[in-house]
């Protein structure tokens, strides 16, 4: 059995060090490192701007590549046309800035290098206009970003904030915050390598500026004027505990985010929009899964107490490659202990018609894995917003649901939705869609990955097929106990190993494994003692024992090993067949704890000239050591029972190199 067991144990090992593969550095095509280059025109100060980009490269099987653009004109203003004209409101020298995007492209972004535009006269000097759609949501702050973040990659995103004509505000001041780096993920998924601001907005430390305006006695008279106008009789203390529930939503935002910048503005007159422009950089730690969605925030904090708090809050899905066909889950990493039938999974399928007319019909087929239950499906929210269901007459908009065996179709019905390459469309926005909808399990699932894509039709033409949009399981900790008995099988010598031991202790690893994974172990194994005697007869030699004379007839030599061991398994490989039946191979490092030695001499006297017969203990000598020994053993087990999660029952074979001792040890563990 030992003959065919360690090969084995040897072939699990080699297999097991043979996934690990170096990571090969991916090389960088020279073209992707050409900059953007910046073409403008100038007539007074109207500037018709253009650009120079590498050559496309396309992905097989993908549709047409081609750039968006975002441009940031130097001046506060942007555009996302592909050649923007635009008014400057004075002369000077501005420094303009292309960030172009490459979709359904196999490279990298062509790196932004600002060029200075000098404007020194004028025909018309105007005052810088507001950006049509900017504020779509009719909030005083909004967020724009120029692309799905992508790991190691730039994308810029233009905070807006605006004194809105309905606040009924010449002027107002205030704190405008951007956060990032929500606190669902671990590692940071962006650095803010740079902020422009072009209204003398200065940086401030939040906390620092909110108890400034806390005790700020100016503020506080105004607070008492507005709540005493529409409170009379309202007391301080009244007013503190009504903007402490003001700011909870507000704190308990800011609540989700690790990383956060704020500045303060002054004197933004009724009407007037401003933008700051945020230079984020994704890190390369950032979330690896291409299908997350992360989540930035804007926050608008007016001084004025009569004017609301506002949030705006915008999520974006992690990508390999730019495409803008995409499929997201939000919250794809989820607790498997928290997961059962009830769980509910939200999907979101966006779309861009990125053709040179315009699409009146957009069908979303998305297929379903078997560990969802359809008839669960609900949708939540769409783009173009359409009534779902049948239409109520002739070629109204609507948004029908077809289900077929594994897959549901949602098919926008009698819409209008522009292409990119349409004449007269610079709103990128409105070539733009997205379905948005809700799922449930139909059990608790494996612990498995949770695999979904989409493909996306527009009117007759063929069909796109998205990312596959994936949903994992969390790792989450799984500490067991043991308890087991060992006894052994054999051995060339006879030493503490080839007894029997009493075996307690402790194991941790990944919760509900399904499949292979990884555990690690700690225990106390304490061995039934070793004695062993030896004993000489018919010696016959005299000797002297205070003055009287005996002849040894007998010499007994008892030794005695008793020895308790701590053992650790730093990692061993496992794999669970099905919820019941597991196995795994693995290395055993044993110290002893504590080895006790006993050692003994006894003689047999007969005597001699009337003498009486004697026993005399010559020797009884006792040694005790601590980490005395190390020790290395092969193992490989089965265990049957609730090997996932529960009590299960195992059969561990152990061989020592060392000492050439086969044993065995029967145990119970119990996962939690």
């Amino acid at each position: 059995m030992r003959k065919l067991l360690l090969p084995a144990l040897l072939c699990a090992c080699a297999s097991a060090l043979a996934q690990v593969k170096p990571i090969a550095k991916p090389m960088v095509n020279p073209a992707d490192t050409v900059p953007a280059i910046i073409e403008h025109t100038a007539n007074g100060n109207s500037v018709k701007f253009g650009s120079k980009l590498r050559e496309l490269r396309g992905v097989a099987g993908a549709p047409a590549p081609f750039f968006t653009y975002f441009w940031e004109f130097g001046d506060g203003t942007f555009s996302f046309e592909k050649e923007p004209l635009h008014l400057y409101p004075d002369t000077g020298k501005f420094d303009v800035r292309l960030f172009a995007t490459n979709n359904y492209d196999d490279g990298k972004r062509p790196p932004t290098r600002p060029k200075k535009v000098v404007v020194k006269s004028s025909k018309t000097l105007l005052a810088a206009t507001p950006v049509p759609g900017f504020f779509k949501m009719g909030g005083s702050v909004s967020l724009k970003n120029d692309c799905m973040p992508k790991p190691g990659d730039d994308m810029m995103m233009v905070m807006g904030y605006r004194n809105k004509t309905e606040n009924l505000r010449a002027n107002i001041s205030g704190t405008i915050v951007m956060l990032y780096n929500d606190k669902e993920f671990a590692a940071d998924n962006f650095e803010l390598a740079e902020s422009r601001a072009y209204h003398q907005e200065a940086v401030t430390d939040l906390k620092a500026q909110t108890a400034a305006l806390a005790a700020n006695p100016v503020i506080k008279r105004k607070q008492d004027i507005y709540f005493a106008s529409i409170n009379p009789g309202i007391t301080r203390a009244q007013i503190d505990e009504m903007l402490a529930a003001e700011n909870l939503a507000v704190r308990e935002q800011m609540a989700n985010f690790k990383s956060s910048k704020a500045w303060h503005f002054e004197n933004v007159k009724q009407g007037e929009e401003r933008y700051l422009f945020l230079h984020f950089k994704t890190t390369p730690e950032m979330i690896k899964d291409t299908n997350a969605t992360v989540r930035l925030s804007g926050v608008f904090l007016p001084d004025d107490p009569a004017l609301e708090k506002e949030t705006f809050t915008m999520e974006l899905q992690i990508v390999a490659s730019h495409d803008p066909n995409k499929m997201s889950i939000k919250k794809s990493r989820m607790n498997y202990r928290l997961t059962g039938k009830h769980r509910e999974l939200t999907y979101k399928v966006r779309f861009q018609n990125t053709g040179k007319g315009p699409a009146k019909k957009v069908d979303v087929g998305v297929s379903i894995s078997p560990v969802f239950d359809p008839t669960t499906i609900k949708v939540s929210k769409t783009k173009p917003e359409v009534p779902v269901g049948k239409a109520g007459y002739a070629g109204q908009s609507f948004m029908d649901t077809i289900m077929r065996k594994d897959s549901i179709h949602f098919v926008f019905n009698n819409i209008y939705l522009p292409g990119t390459q349409q004449e007269g469309v610079a709103d990128a926005d409105s070539t733009q869609g997205f379905v948005e909808y809700q799922i449930k399990f139909k059990e608790k699932p494996p612990k498995l990955p949770i695999k979904t894509g989409a493909a996306i039709v527009f009117d007759k033409n063929e069909p796109i097929y998205t990312n596959r949009a994936t949903g994992r399981f969390k790792m989450g900790l799984s500490p067991a106990i043991i308890a087991g008995f060992g006894f052994p099988l054999s051995a060339k010598e006879s030493n503490f190993l080839t007894q029997r031991n009493i075996t307690i202790g402790a194991s941790i690893a990944p919760y509900a494994p399904h499949g292979r994974y990884l555990q690690a172990e700690i225990y106390l194994s304490d061995f039934q003692e070793v004695t062993e005697t030896r004993s000489t007869g018919n010696i016959r030699k005299d000797t002297t024992i205070e003055k009287f004379t005996y002849i040894i007839t007998k010499r007994t030599q008892t030794t005695s090993t008793k020895v308790t061991t701590i053992n650790v398994v730093p990692v061993s490989l496992r794999y669970n067949l099905n919820a019941w039946v597991g196995g795994g191979v693995g290395a055993l490092v044993s110290v002893d704890l504590n080895n006790r030695f006993k050692n003994n001499i006894n003689y047999d006297l007969t005597g001699t000239n009337g003498t009486s017969n004697t026993n005399f203990e010559a020797l009884a000598a006792t040694a005790k050591k601590t980490f005395s020994d190390m020790r290395a053993s092969l193992f490989a087990d089965v265990v049957v029972g609730r090997v996932r999660v529960g009590p299960s029952l195992g059969f561990r074979y152990f061989y020592d190199p060392k000492s050439k001792v086969s044993r065995t040890t029967t145990y119970l563990t119990w996962k939690f």
